[in-house]
């Protein structure tokens, strides 16, 4: 047995939620975007560094393009951003391909040696090649690069860049950043290896 009044409510708010649905409301308006002045107020909140960071340019610090400048800033640090565009022209990927040293490098793992450049990275020589080698930041500040030369102490045989993570103990033992290190003789490495 069916219940007349029950089945007959069931139908009232059906057909009251078909009328709502096909009425016409009022249009939901979007407030307007103000991701662009977060990101503006923020990059004036950050203070520069002296150093790179992971991620600092996307907080908006630590660009001279993106970040905002100090109050207070002194000559002297205006004269230290000239110093590190003068230390940016001693980066070995500035040598011209037709000037530049190739060196035989083993890569262990892989299986296979290959000729390096001295303006390129041990990463990239590897990637060349179709290596899925690891990596993360691409700037020396990390070791997911990491690798290690078994000829030996690695300052003998590649030039950093940009190490910030290896000390002298590290290298020693022959412990290299990929992502930074440029050959300056023939060496073996073993990648995927860290201190």
């Amino acid at each position: 047995m069916v219940n007349t009044l029950g089945l007959g409510v069931g139908l009232t708010l059906t057909l009251v939620v078909v009328v709502f649905h096909f009425s016409k409301g009022t249009a939901w308006q979007p407030r307007e975007d103000v991701s662009d002045e977060v990101l503006e107020h923020r990059a004036a909140t950050v203070p520069e560094t002296a150093f790179p960071e992971p991620m600092n340019r996307s907080i908006g610090g630590g660009a001279a393009s993106g970040g905002a400048a100090i109050a207070g800033e002194t000559e002297a640090e205006g004269e230290l951003a000239e110093g590190e565009a003068a230390e940016a022209t001693d980066d070995p990927s500035a040598i011209p391909d037709d000037e530049a040293d190739a060196y035989e490098v083993e890569f262990v793992k892989e299986g296979d040696t290959i000729d390096v450049k001295e303006n390129t990275t041990l990463l990239e020589a590897g990637e060349d090649e179709g290596w899925d080698l690891p990596y993360a930041c691409r700037e020396g500040q990390c070791i997911s690069c990491g690798g290690r030369i078994t000829n030996g102490n690695a300052e003998e045989y590649v030039e950093h860049h940009t190490n910030q993570m290896l000390g002298e103990e590290e290298l020693s033992d022959g412990y290299t950043l990929t992502c930074v290190a440029y050959p300056t003789a023939d060496l073996s490495l073993e990648t995927g290896e860290s201190p």
